[in-house]
C-alpha cells in the first residue's frame, strides 16, 4: 500500500496519519478523552491489536493505538527506512510530540514492550506511567539457542516462499503455546497475515538486553503483566524487571498466555484501568 493513499480509501474510517518532524507518517486510531493512553504493538501486529482495549478503556481515557513503520497499513510504502527497534523508539517519541499528548501512559506488548521500555528510559519526560505486558528481548547479551535460530530460519524461509500460514503457525505457537495459531480468532489471523513480511526483517534486528542499569533509569510508576502460561523467557523478564525498576508492581493473568490482552481482555483491562487510575489520582 502506497503512503499517498488517503484514509478514506482504507477499511477503517477512523484511521488517521500523524506527520513527524523527520518526515514519517504514522497510522493511528484514537478514541475517548481524558488521560492519554498510548498502545505499542509487538511482532506481526499493528494498531488493530488493541481493539479490545480501545473499545472499553476509551470510556475512561484518551486511547491511542498506532502502527509502527513497516507494519500494516503502510507496510509496502517506498518511503520507509531500515526496520529497526531503534527507529521505532524514535518514531514513537516523535509521534507523542507531533500530537502534543505527552506525557502518556505507555503500554507495550512483547516486542512493543521492548520499544516502550527503551522509550521510557531514553525520553522520560514523555512517559507518565509504563505498562509492559510480556516484554520481549533478552536479559543479557547472548547468542540465541540453536533451536531458536533454526526455527526462525525455517519461519523466514516459509514466509518468503509464500507459505504464510505455515510460517505464522510455527512462529505464533513457538512464542505462545502449541495450537495457539489454530485457535486464534479470525481478526488476529488476518492482522498477522497482513504483517507476515515483517518477520524476516525482525529476525535480523535483535532486541537489546534488559539491564539493571537501564531499568534503574525508569522513574515512573510501572506495571508488569505476564500470562500464567506465557513462555518462560517472558516471565523471567517480568520477574527481573520487577526487581530492577524502583516503582514497579507485577501481576499475573490467570489462564492466559502471551496474547493475554486478546484472549483475556476483561482481566487485562481491569488491571490496566486500575493501575492508571491510581497513577493519575
Amino acid at each position: 500500500m502506497n503512503a499517498r493513499i488517503s484514509p478514506a480509501s482504507l477499511a477503517d474510517p477512523d484511521l488517521r496519519f500523524a506527520s513527524t518532524l523527520s518526515g514519517g507518517r504514522i497510522p493511528f486510531v484514537s478514541q475517548g478523552s481524558g488521560e492519554p493512553l498510548l498502545f505499542i504493538h509487538g511482532s506481526l501486529c499493528d494498531y488493530r491489536y488493541w481493539n479490545a482495549q480501545m473499545a472499553v478503556l476509551s470510556r475512561h481515557f484518551h486511547c491511542i493505538s498506532l502502527s509502527l513503520s513497516h507494519y500494516w497499513p503502510l507496510a509496502d510504502s517506498n518511503t520507509l527506512g531500515t526496520f529497526s527497534w531503534k527507529t521505532h523508539v524514535e518514531e514513537v517519541a516523535e509521534f507523542i510530540a507531533a500530537l502534543g499528548i505527552g506525557p502518556v501512559h505507555l503500554v507495550g506488548h512483547s516486542r512493543g514492550g521492548s520499544v516502550a521500555f527503551q522509550l521510557a528510559q531514553e525520553h522520560p519526560h514523555l512517559v507518565q506511567s509504563l505498562t509492559l505486558a510480556d516484554p520481549g528481548g533478552p536479559l543479557q547479551e547472548e547468542s540465541l539457542p540453536a533451536a531458536t535460530v533454526a526455527l526462525r530460519a525455517k519461519v523466514a524461509e516459509l514466509i518468503q516462499a509464500g507459505a504464510i500460514d505455515a510460517g505464522l503457525e510455527m512462529f505464533v505457537d513457538s512464542v505462545s503455546v502449541p495450537g495457539a495459531w489454530s485457535r486464534s480468532p479470525t481478526g488476529f489471523r488476518t492482522m498477522t497475515t497482513d504483517n507476515a513480511s515483517t518477520l524476516p526483517k525482525q529476525f535480523l534486528d535483535a532486541l537489546p538486553a534488559y539491564t539493571q542499569e537501564l531499568a534503574g533509569r525508569i522513574k515512573c510508576r510501572t506495571l508488569l503483566l505476564q500470562g500464567e502460561k506465557s513462555p518462560q523467557m517472558y516471565r523471567d523478564n517480568v520477574a527481573r524487571l520487577a526487581e530492577w525498576i524502583a516503582h514497579a508492581e507485577m501481576h499475573t493473568i490467570a489462564g492466559a498466555s502471551h496474547g493475554m490482552n486478546v484472549s483475556h481482555p476483561g482481566a487485562f483491562n481491569r488491571m490496566l484501568q486500575g493501575f492508571i487510575a491510581n497513577v493519575a489520582a
